[in-house]
């Protein structure tokens, strides 16, 4: 797909859009014939020297959020080079336009406005949603990114400032999977916020409310879904960032009414999974022997639990067999059965009869500590927010009873990771598989070098929906997401080589996404969630949307 259409515009409302801006790329009879002489430096320039540019700046600058603020300011004036500079230096602007940095984006968001993009669609403008939405801009609109800023990251509410994940998320999809960015619509529901600092800053751009909850907040959900189905009934829809009460009740209620999925939910337990399993495959073991601890019961947790029960359950568990592998503990400690759980969280709960010989130090309650000394588990993984939680204590505690034990502190940003990977590797003595939510520095020890894998969203979502948009599936099924998963895992280092990393290089990633695309869109039409096609045309209509950012 060609990166730009033939301008109808000229001068400055040329340069002013940054779907056709150009910038010292335009030619010299580009030029004359869309009156550019005088509005652009004499210097003709190809988009490589352009972006070396603009990498050298983002080298020369000190903190990450000067870097973000930079890479979004090319992104609004050239969307081409924003997108040929992410996709040719993805280590670099990787941890800028996603996690870490964009958390800092969506705290700082008000600070740093400039120019719109994307859509606020505020309690207070409910009414207005449908005429928004019909704005024939949109008309090409494929991918929706939607967020109500209540959960952004391990940060909490941000307001309107959770428009930055949006943003973010969408950049993904078009930089690792192809899709072209005018098929792409970030959206930020301001429902308003809880966060009084926000309430207070005098240069907050949302609405200035408390958060709407209950019978509101779901009408509004209601009239939001309604307008989308109408105005883009083929869409895929992804709900981001919202809170824990919210997240899997709106996936349930919604995901057969619109083609839509939630990332933290089932992308977050996709990647989590392949890179178990990877893991698995190394220590020559099987995942239903695993003895699985998840720090963190909210949506992510108790999701990447779903999924991998649903692994399970595929090599001859019983559903009861599976979920006695898991041990699920939150800020009251180990679910029990006796709690006031979601029902999400549930199916996860233990018995107190289960654990009435345990060995506790605290009667009131079973604490990470007490279920690492009693179950002895294989697998340790971390979505709790909670920095350090993976004490050098605990962590020595599990490695005396496994040999070589998988530890995931997922936690973003990188201030609320569960653990270092430096110190994971010196308490476990190198004998630990290390994933972080976040992305780290590799790490040396005598004359040993680890390099850290990220257990990244990234390499799932944008993949999946390349897939679905390519055969216009009109469900996103669990299955699509074990495809996902599935693939990765084949793509694994460690598949050739046991001392290679557990996830293929990021830098591999818009080739990881079209193999990833082809199965999940396989998967729609095995299913029968998109039209019957053979393989060959799923390949073409995946190559047929996959933009690839030139001139």
């Amino acid at each position: 797909m060609s990166s730009k259409k033939t301008p109808q515009k000229k001068g400055l409302d040329l340069l002013d859009d940054p779907f056709l801006n150009k910038g010292t790329a335009f030619t010299e009879q580009e030029r004359t014939d869309l009156n550019l002489h005088g509005l652009l430096p004499v210097a003709q320039e190809t988009i490589q020297e352009q972006a070396s540019r603009v990498v050298d700046r983002i080298k020369n600058l000190s903190s990450n959020l000067e870097k973000y603020v930079t890479l979004r300011e090319i992104q609004n004036t050239n969307e081409t080079l924003f997108y040929f500079i992410v996709t040719n230096h993805l280590s670099l602007t990787l941890p800028i336009i996603y996690t870490p940095t964009v958390g800092e984006g969506c705290v700082h968001f008000s600070h740093i406005y400039t120019r719109p993009r994307g859509l606020f669609l505020s309690y207070s403008n409910k009414d207005k949603i449908q005429r928004i939405l019909d704005n024939p801009q949109f008309d090409n609109t494929s991918v929706i990114v939607v967020s109500d800023g209540e959960r952004i990251l391990g940060l909490g509410d941000q307001g309107a400032g959770g428009m930055g994940i949006s943003i973010g998320k969408l950049s993904l999809y078009t930089a690792c999977a192809g899709i072209h960015p005018q098929k792409t619509l970030p959206i930020l529901l301001d429902t308003g916020t809880d966060n009084q600092t926000l309430l207070n800053d005098p240069q907050y751009i949302g609405w200035r409310h408390p958060r709407i909850r209950n019978q509101e907040y779901d009408d509004f959900i209601e009239h939001f879904v309604s307008a989308v189905k109408k105005r883009f009934p083929k869409v895929l829809l992804q709900w981001e960032d919202f809170a824990q009460q919210n997240a899997s009740r709106i996936l349930e209620k919604y995901r057969n009414k619109l083609c839509s999925f939630n990332d933290d939910i089932q992308g977050t337990a996709a990647i989590v999974t392949s890179a178990l399993l990877s893991a698995i495959k190394v220590t020559k073991s099987s995942l239903k022997n695993q003895k699985i601890v998840v720090v963190g019961g909210g949506s992510a947790g108790c999701g990447i639990s779903q999924m991998i029960l649903k692994k399970m359950m595929q090599e001859g568990l019983s559903q009861k067999e599976a979920l006695e592998k898991f041990f699920v503990i939150d800020r009251n400690g180990l679910f029990l059965n006796n709690m006031d759980l979601l029902p999400f969280q549930k199916p996860f709960t233990k018995t107190l009869e289960s654990i009435a010989l345990w060995t506790l130090e605290n009667k009131t309650i079973v604490s990470l500590k007490d279920t690492i000394k009693n179950v002895h588990p294989t697998v340790l993984i971390g979505v709790s927010g909670q920095p350090g939680i993976f004490t050098e204590e605990i962590i020595k505690e599990m490695a005396k009873h496994v040999e070589r034990p998988i530890i995931l502190p997922l936690s973003n940003p990188t201030s609320k990771a569960e653990a270092t990977p430096e110190n994971l590797i010196r308490w476990t003595h190198g004998k630990a598989f290390i994933g972080t939510g976040s992305p780290f520095p590799d790490v040396v020890q005598g004359n040993q070098h680890f390099k850290i894998d990220q257990i990244n969203n990234s390499y799932i979502f944008p993949g999946l929906g390349l897939g679905i948009i390519a055969v216009e599936a009109s469900f996103v099924s669990d299955e699509m997401f074990m495809a996902a998963a599935t693939t990765l895992t084949n793509l694994s280092p460690s598949k050739q080589d046991p001392k290679r990393n557990l996830l293929p290089s990021l830098e591999k990633i818009r080739e990881i996404s079209l193999e990833i695309a082809f199965a999940v869109a396989q998967c729609a039409v095995k299913q029968k969630l998109a039209q019957n096609l053979s393989d060959d045309e799923i390949r073409k209509k995946i190559k047929h949307i996959f933009w690839t950012p030139q001139y």
